[in-house]
């Protein structure tokens, strides 16, 4: 028999590290390209109302809604009414939305829709 040498070693670079995405972050991606006007009131953590002058009002959606037991389209309705009317003085509005409610909402139909796929 041929004495045939041993296959040479590959050499191999560092080892690659795979990135971490945690279904948190999914949606956090997800959700920076949604229309947050469209965005259900249940789905909202708070509101920051920012107005010309500099100061900022924040409106605690989840404490009136989970704390003080609100009804959801009073609440959308009564902060609607108030932007509404403080349009003139209000520069911008900074939507807070609870993650875990929107993937605890929608990743039950994202399953059950990709399951179909498979």
């Amino acid at each position: 028999m041929p004495n045939v040498p041993p296959p040479a070693k590959r050499r191999r670079g560092p080892k690659s590290k795979r990135l971490k995405i945690t279904k948190k972050d999914k949606w956090e991606r997800i959700l920076n390209d949604v229309d947050k006007a469209q965005v259900p009131i249940t789905c909202l953590e708070s509101l920051d109302v920012n107005l010309k002058d500099g100061s900022v009002v924040r409106i605690d959606i989840s404490e009136m809604l989970f704390d003080q037991s609100l009804d959801p389209n009073e609440v959308e309705y009564s902060i609607n009414e108030k932007l509404s009317n403080m349009e003139e003085i209000i520069r911008d509005v900074d939507f807070y939305i609870n993650l875990d409610m929107v993937a605890d909402s929608v990743q039950p139909l994202t399953d059950k829709l990709l399951k179909h796929l498979t």
